[in-house]
């Protein structure tokens, strides 16, 4: 195999540094769910704290005990898919932060946090109409009625009220905003006083200053992975941190053959429509085989040179959101498809 993913941990830390100018004062929560969007766990939640992040959203449970070995007692974890009780028990143990969005969950919730004898902090989650899980509106009052009644016996504290929504259009998640406002009020009603109110990820918190409240939840600009169809990363301010590279295995007369090992992140439909970085400038990707690539030769050509497949600092650079948008995804999809086998080089540029 000779593909690899250089990661820029300087640039992560300038990009977590842009993202917490644009959204305060509202805090930052990153988000490093599915390996850090494939950029490697531990060497980023270790680079994002020794940066100033105290929020990581872990998406799971395992992640977040993870998060909490990496970078220790003073992070805060969010985490809102929990399985099983033992990943509640888990949760408990590791103090992590746990989105509830089901009336099942939350007293499976409350029973864990008895047996351990500490109150769970926890985030209650509606669903504005994306329907990623969460309750839904007509059960939301009854929803946080039992979790004011279990907040008196102290087994849980209700420190967040919180959503996804979908950042398709604005008019959809203005009225995505208007029931989360609702929830907020009917929370209110009840004498629930969340400190933390988070509703935005990386789109929203930067073009939507009234959808921050007092977190926001990022994970695709922190890691320089703009919005397909959106603003470029240089407008933006923002740096990708992740460069993949490979190296010419074989030279022919028409095409090179690129060694990408147990690489599965390049899609086949990018065949013929995408560009990648070599020496002497772009070239055409032609073919895409399960273990190599196939790109339009260039004069001077030789086993040994590298290709760039996307990242910054390549000569006819493309990013992995320029490559998405050629077949009609987002850009985390091709950071989430390199294989974990591709070694990961982390430096600070």
């Amino acid at each position: 195999m000779t593909a690899r993913l250089n990661v820029d941990l300087g640039a992560l830390a300038a990009n977590i540094s842009r993202v917490r100018d644009t959204v305060s004062p509202a805090a930052l929560m990153l988000v490093v769910k599915d390996d850090a969007y494939g950029h490697g766990l531990e060497p980023v939640v270790r680079a994002a704290s020794a940066a100033g992040v105290t929020w990581f959203g872990a998406f799971d449970v395992r992640t977040g005990c993870a998060v909490r070995e990496a970078v220790g007692d003073d992070a805060r974890i969010f985490a809102w898919i929990a399985a099983s009780r033992d990943d509640l028990d888990a949760a408990v143990a590791a103090r992590i932060d746990l989105g509830v969005g089901d009336a099942d969950l939350l007293e499976e919730l409350a029973e864990a946090a008895r047996a351990d004898g500490a109150a769970m902090r926890v985030h209650l989650k509606i669903d504005t109409g994306l329907h990623r899980n969460g309750v839904r509106p007509e059960q939301w009052p009854a929803f946080v009625s039992r979790a004011a009644a279990l907040q008196a016996e102290g087994v849980i504290d209700v420190v967040g009220v919180w959503s996804h929504i979908a950042e398709a259009s604005d008019a959809e998640d203005d009225d995505a905003r208007g029931v989360y406002e609702w929830a907020l009020e009917q929370a209110a009603a009840v004498s629930l006083r969340p400190v933390m109110r988070h509703l935005a990820a990386s789109a929203a918190s930067f073009a939507r200053p009234e959808f921050r409240y007092d977190m926001v939840r990022v994970g695709a600009f922190c890691y320089g992975i703009r919005s397909a169809g959106g603003p470029s990363a240089d407008d933006l301010g923002l740096t990708p941190i992740g460069t993949l590279e490979a190296d010419v295995i074989d030279v022919g007369e028409e095409a090179v053959r690129i060694g990408l090992g147990a690489l599965d992140g390049i899609p086949s439909s990018l065949r013929a429509r995408a560009t990648v970085g070599t020496p002497a400038g772009s070239r055409q990707l032609v073919a895409v085989g399960d273990s190599d690539l196939l790109v339009a030769a260039w004069p001077g050509a030789v086993a040994g040179d590298t290709v760039t497949i996307y990242g910054p600092g390549a000569a006819g650079e493309v990013s992995a959101t320029d490559l998405a948008e050629l077949i009609g995804t987002i850009g985390e999809e091709i950071a989430l498809r390199v294989s974990p086998l591709v070694e990961r080089r982390y430096t600070r540029r």
